[in-house]
């Protein structure tokens, strides 16, 4: 496969203009709207080292994933994609999130809900099943990373049928904020850091109005937003 088939992915994310997208656009150095990098000092962390600890959400954007990255199956393309995303998004109500929370899940960062959200899960499962008929098989390359980490025997189903182990009932709703920080020191002076840096921005609720169709052109490269499509207003 060649490095520059692009990939796509459906993602939700806060609004271009919610004050979430612009906190977050900041902290990780990048928006995935315009495409900008954005250089900015926190008090208290070296610079380098807060580089190296969001390179990789950097690189893919601010975002929850709904439909995990993908490169187009045989005989689809781009215009058919954003097609069939624009008949989903239309009959797919606008999700509202409980309020989120900086919150560790394992070893990296992450805001997440602070109360279950069918309507979400929802959406993502939906995602996952409407837009598979664009997506190629996985690579041996690409699920051999994903089984390193060890599968359960569930999780191993998902990833040989849809190309991604943590679907479905294994789904959970996160927006990434950091890679990886190994000292746990360190990582609860970092949860404590984005807990009081977020609260001004996270509200009390979430609207997800839109339906995010991201693309990365080349492997390696960074995801941009291709297309935001309304969804439906909420139930």
């Amino acid at each position: 496969m060649s490095t520059t088939t692009p990939r796509y992915a459906f993602y939700a994310a806060p609004a271009a203009a919610d004050p979430l997208h612009g906190f977050a656009a900041r902290w990780l150095g990048y928006d995935p709207d315009s495409g900008e990098s954005l250089y900015s000092t926190v008090p208290g962390f070296d610079s380098a080292w807060l580089e190296r600890i969001t390179a990789e959400p950097r690189r893919y954007g601010f975002h929850a994933t709904l439909k995990p990255p993908f490169r187009l199956a045989e005989g689809k393309d781009e215009a058919s994609l954003i097609k069939a995303a624009v008949a989903f998004a239309s009959s797919f109500p606008a999700v509202v999130l409980p309020r989120l929370s900086v919150e560790a899940l394992g070893r990296f960062l992450a805001l997440r809900p602070l109360q279950p959200c069918p309507g979400a899960n929802r959406l993502a499962a939906d995602c996952v099943r409407r837009f598979d008929a664009f997506r190629a098989p996985a690579g041996a390359a690409e699920l051999a990373k994903r089984r390193a980490v060890g599968l359960t025997a569930r999780q191993e189903a998902y990833l040989t049928e849809w190309g991604y182990p943590y679907v479905f009932d294994e789904f959970r709703l996160h927006f990434t904020l950091t890679g990886q920080i190994e000292d746990a020191g360190t990582r609860q002076r970092v949860l404590d850091y984005l807990k009081a840096a977020s609260a001004p921005v996270l509200g009390d609720s979430l609207m997800l109005g839109e339906l995010c169709l991201y693309r990365q052109a080349s492997d390696g490269g960074q995801f941009r937003v291709l297309r935001r499509f309304a969804l439906a207003p909420a139930e």
